[in-house]
C-alpha cells in the first residue's frame, strides 16, 4: 500500500471519528471493508487533555446541551430517531428550531436524523446527502457565531467538533477527500477545546473516548503509521473503552452513539463478542424498528450460536423489509437471508428453503453492490455444494465461478471452487 493511503487512513480515522461520526473503515465489518486512497496535507501537532476538569471561565447559562427541561422534552424525539420513526422525531426537532433558530442544536439533531437514514444502507443511498450536509453546515455556522460572542462557549465547540466529524465521514464515504480532510482537521481542533468541559457533562467525553481508543488501535493494526503518530498525543485503549461505557450509561444525546461504538469495538476489534452481546441486545430490544441494530444483534446471536434468537430477529427483519418499513433495506436483508439459509440447511435440514434464502441473500447483495465477499460469497458456496450434491453441474458451475472470482485466493472457498472447476472442465 502506498504512503498516501496510510496518511489518509490515519487522518480520517483519527480525526473524522472525533465528533459523532461513525468510522466504518476503522471498525471492520465482517464482510465489506476496503481501504481508500487519498492525499493529506501536513498536520500540526494537537494535544488533547485527558483530565476531566470543570472549566473555571465557562458560563453555562443558556446551554441547551445541559438543559434538563430540553432533555425531558426531547426524550421522545431521541427515542423515535433511533427507532427509525424519523417524521415524529423531526417534528420535535423542528419545534426546537422554531424556538431557537440561531442555535446549532436543532440543526445538528436534524442532521443526525438524516444520518440515520443513510447509515442502514451501508452508505449506498445518496438521496439524503445534500440535506445532511446542509444541516451540518448550518450547525457549524451558528456554533461559530456563538464562539465569536463567547470564546469559552464549550457547548459551541462540542457541536463544531461533532458536526465536522460527521461531515468528514460522509465526505470520505463519497471520496470527497479534500472536503473530508478539511472537516477532519476542524473536528480535532474543536475537540481539543470542547474536552476542557468534560467535567460538565458526559456528552463532552465522547470524542476523547474515541481518540483514546484509536490512538492505540491504529499503530497496533498498522505499524507503518507509528512515525506519523508523533503528531498525536498518546492514547489508552482501556481508558477509551471505560470512557465509552461512561458516556453510554450516562449521556443523553451521545449515549446511543457510544453504545454503537462500544458493541462494534468489542465484537470487531477486541474479539469480545460475549461482552458486546448485552449492548447489542439492549439496543435491539429498546429500538425494535431499527434495522441496523437488529442485523448487528442477529450477527452476534449467530456468532454465539444463539440460533433461536437469531432466527426470530432474522424473520422480523425480512418481514419488515417486505412491509417497506423505513431503514429496512438490502444490507439488512443480506444478513437476515443468509442466517435463515444457514439455519434451514443445518438446523432444519430443509434444503429447498435453504436454497431460497441463499438466493435471496444473493439478490439483496447484488441489488446494492455488496458482492465482494462475506455472506454473498458464503451463500454462493453453499448453493454450489448443494447443486453439486444434486448433480446439477450447470448450477454448481455458475455458483463456483462466482466464488472463484470473488474469494480471496488464499481462502478455503477459493481453493474448493478452483478444484471443482478444474475437475469439471467443459
Amino acid at each position: 500500500m502506498s504512503t498516501p493511503v496510510w496518511f489518509f487512513r490515519l487522518l480520517l480515522v483519527m480525526v473524522g471519528v472525533l465528533g459523532l461520526g461513525l468510522p466504518g473503515w476503522a471498525q471492520q465489518t465482517p464482510d465489506t471493508t476496503r481501504l481508500r486512497v487519498g492525499e493529506v496535507p501536513a498536520m500540526r501537532t494537537i494535544e488533547v487533555d485527558t483530565v476531566n476538569v470543570l472549566p473555571t471561565a465557562a458560563d453555562t447559562k443558556g446551554w441547551l446541551l445541559l438543559d434538563k427541561d430540553i432533555q425531558l422534552e426531547l426524550d421522545g424525539a431521541v427515542q423515535n430517531l433511533y427507532n427509525f420513526k424519523y417524521e415524529k422525531a423531526e417534528k420535535q426537532f423542528r419545534s426546537l428550531r422554531r424556538r431557537y433558530p440561531h442555535h446549532p442544536m436543532p440543526y445538528f439533531l436534524l442532521g443526525l436524523s438524516t444520518w440515520w437514514k443513510i447509515m442502514p444502507t451501508n452508505f449506498d443511498s445518496k438521496q439524503y446527502d445534500r440535506l445532511f450536509f446542509a444541516y451540518m453546515d448550518t450547525a457549524n455556522t451558528y456554533a461559530e457565531r456563538m464562539i465569536k460572542e463567547d470564546p469559552h462557549n464549550y457547548e459551541a465547540y462540542f457541536f463544531l467538533s461533532a458536526a465536522n466529524g460527521f461531515d468528514a465521514r460522509l465526505n470520505a464515504e463519497r471520496h470527497n477527500w479534500r472536503k473530508a480532510t478539511f472537516s477532519s482537521k476542524r473536528s480535532l481542533t474543536y475537540l481539543q477545546k470542547s474536552s476542557e468541559a468534560n467535567g460538565l457533562s458526559p456528552e463532552f467525553l465522547f470524542g476523547e473516548a474515541l481518540f483514546n481508543y484509536y490512538a492505540v488501535w491504529i499503530p497496533e493494526n498498522y505499524p507503518l503509521l507509528k512515525p506519523v503518530l508523533l503528531f498525536f498525543p498518546k492514547g489508552n485503549k482501556q481508558l477509551g473503552l471505560s470512557q465509552l461505557r461512561t458516556v453510554a450509561n450516562n449521556a443523553f444525546y451521545t449515549g446511543v452513539e457510544a453504545k454503537v461504538f462500544l458493541m462494534k469495538l468489542l465484537h470487531n476489534d477486541e474479539h469480545q463478542t460475549a461482552a458486546a452481546m448485552p449492548v447489542a441486545r439492549g439496543l435491539a430490544l429498546k429500538y425494535p424498528d431499527n434495522g441496523y441494530f437488529a442485523r448487528f444483534y442477529a450477527l452476534l446471536c449467530f456468532d454465539q450460536a444463539d440460533f433461536t434468537e437469531c432466527e426470530r430477529v432474522s424473520h422480523d427483519i425480512l418481514d419488515k423489509i417486505n412491509a417497506g418499513m423505513p431503514g429496512y433495506e438490502a444490507s439488512s436483508g443480506r444478513y437476515a437471508a443468509y442466517f435463515m439459509g444457514y439455519l434451514m440447511q443445518y438446523k432444519y435440514r430443509d434444503l429447498e428453503k435453504a436454497k431460497d434464502y441463499y438466493q435471496r441473500c444473493i439478490v439483496f447483495a447484488e441489488s446494492n453492490g455488496e458482492t465482494d465477499g462475506g455472506f454473498y460469497l458464503f451463500a454462493n458456496a453453499n448453493l454450489a455444494r448443494m447443486a453439486d450434491h444434486d448433480r446439477d453441474l450447470v448450477a454448481a458451475r455458475r455458483y463456483y465461478e462466482v466464488v472463484a472470482d470473488k474469494a480471496d485466493h488464499k481462502s478455503d472457498q477459493y481453493k474448493e471452487a478452483k478444484a471443482w472447476l478444474k475437475k469439471h472442465r467443459e
